[in-house]
């Protein structure tokens, strides 16, 4: 059976591919084959990859990066397609899943909202009950330098509190915008925010959202 993470992973490289290496993407700085080449060395290099949350080793994942940033294109694609090697303990579909599938999502929409004639997506009530069970687990993570209260509401009400604080900004959308909103892709996703003013503004435009 195919899971979230396998889905997304394909349409991700579908995507990829669609848009060829110079197209670009909801990542600051970052060209569709940058965002490959991320896609690659977090699953192959994780004696790199590390340097995304560890800013000793970030000189080191820079430097991979752009050595696989200059592979032929079509060999990343082929790389994420694929999937990680053979022994990488990214091929136990559990923790394909639970490592895999918000970050397929969030990167196969980094690609599509890029685009100037995109349309959100027809999610199932499955996938959007597991992107907000992610969500809830990380909410507080993803939140935790931001200059505001934050609570993330779904439209059946469920909450979710991302930093506790004032004055409060209450954003509700489907888990799959939340998501969006809360890993830095505030102006992206689309969602409905309450609250002052101001806060809502410095919000907006903060980098501090995400990882």
């Amino acid at each position: 059976m195919s899971t979230f993470a396998k889905r997304e992973r394909l349409l991700l490289a579908d995507l990829l591919e669609t848009a060829g290496p110079e197209a670009p993407t909801l990542c600051e700085g970052w060209l569709t084959r940058d965002l490959a080449a991320h896609v690659v060395v977090r699953e192959r290099r994780p004696d790199a990859a590390g340097g995304v949350l560890i800013k000793p080793l970030a000189p080191r994942l820079q430097k991979v990066l752009e050595e696989y940033a200059a592979k032929p294109y079509e060999e990343l694609i082929q790389l994420i397609r694929t999937g990680p090697p053979r022994f990488s303990p990214f091929q136990l579909k559990q923790l394909d899943e639970a490592a895999n599938t918000v970050e397929f999502y969030v990167h196969t929409e980094d690609v599509r909202r890029a685009q100037p004639d995109w349309s959100p997506r027809e999610l199932d009530p499955v996938f959007q009950d597991t992107l907000w069970t992610r969500l809830e687990r990380t909410a507080r993570l993803l939140g935790r330098g931001i200059p505001t209260g934050l609570v993330l509401r779904r439209p059946d009400g469920r909450t979710a509190v991302a930093h506790r604080g004032t004055p409060v900004v209450t954003v509700t959308g489907e888990p799959s915008e939340l998501l969006l909103f809360a890993f830095g892709r505030q102006n992206a996703a689309r969602v409905e925010k309450v609250g002052d003013l101001d806060a809502i503004a410095k919000l907006t435009e903060t980098k501090q959202l995400g990882l």
